[in-house]
């Protein structure tokens, strides 16, 4: 028994500091969404995040052209499913959301994830509904201009909410083949999946209409900063510490703290970029946070 607890702590500190990376990296996300386009920054952070991985590989004696074809299935599923989100997530940054509220949008997914179980026949608590319907009046809080102008969600909202759903796509995944798979096969497998996807979107959106803003735009040094820390921490490291520490705790655990980079995420972007939010915005993101958490309380 003792040995357990050990090893839910372990993988609870695990979560913590991959919540933690993933809060700081929405500051390098909103650096480089007004300078990169996001199929390329995606798609290079992406292979230097499978790149880290590769000498792990060969650390655990696994070839990368020996992983098993089912088991490589399930990298590209929960490669092409991080493509989608991690689309969806810097598409509504580069439309100008800020960091705190892209943080506090994409921690959705911990609301949604109980719900899709239900679909491949997971039980959930009943507190998941009435904390879908603060979510929601958060959402509105957080979403909807207080201005009058109406029930209008900005297209950034729209891709962060897009990018919510996705992730709980993503995590039920994770959630699944990284009891099949080694940890490292999988990040590994997900990151160059959702790399190679990412470039070949680049090239055809990004770098055939115009090419020189193209070259120009990867010349910028603080753009190589954000990259470098998205590819190597927030995906090389974050995302394997997700897929381990998903191994040792129920995903409901799991992904409570996980949802912590929502804090983490407003947390640096007051402290880097100078953003505020509106009194009404603030109140929106606690009654989002407060459907995070009882969307998570364990069933008796």
């Amino acid at each position: 028994m003792t040995k357990i607890k050990n090893s839910q702590i372990k993988s609870s500190l695990l979560l913590l500091l991959a919540s933690l990376v993933w809060g700081l990296a929405f500051v390098a996300q909103s650096v480089a969404g007004g300078n990169v386009g996001t199929f390329t920054f995606n798609g290079i952070r992406f292979i230097i995040g499978g790149c880290c991985l590769l000498p792990f590989l060969r650390g655990h004696n696994i070839a990368p052209s020996k992983i098993p074809f089912n088991k490589l299935v399930g990298g590209i599923i929960c490669g092409t499913a991080l493509f989608l989100a991690s689309t969806f997530q810097q598409g509504g940054i580069a439309l100008g959301a800020d960091a705190g509220e892209a943080g506090f949008l994409t921690a959705c997914y911990i609301v949604l994830v109980p719900i899709l179980g239900l679909v491949i026949g997971k039980k959930c608590s009943p507190l998941v509904w009435p904390a879908v319907g603060i979510a929601l009046f958060g959402l509105y809080l957080l979403c909807i201009p207080a201005s009058g102008s109406g029930l209008r969600v900005s297209t950034a909202d729209l891709a962060l909410l897009a990018c919510a759903f996705m992730f709980s796509i993503q995590i039920l995944c994770v959630d699944h083949y990284a009891k099949v798979m080694s940890p490292v096969a999988l990040a590994c497998v997900q990151f160059f999946v959702s790399g190679a996807v990412s470039l070949v979107a680049a090239f055809i959106y990004e770098f055939l209409p115009a090419p020189s803003a193209w070259v120009s735009s990867l010349s910028m040094p603080l753009s190589w900063v954000s990259i470098l820390y998205t590819g190597i921490f927030s995906c090389a490291v974050g995302y394997t510490l997700q897929a381990v520490g998903q191994r040792d705790l129920p995903p409901a655990l799991a992904s409570l703290i996980m949802s912590l980079e929502s804090v983490f995420s407003s947390i640096f972007g007051w402290l880097i970029l100078r953003q505020t939010m509106t009194g009404r915005e603030v109140l929106g993101c606690v009654l989002i946070f407060t459907a995070v958490i009882l969307a998570q309380i364990p069933r008796k």
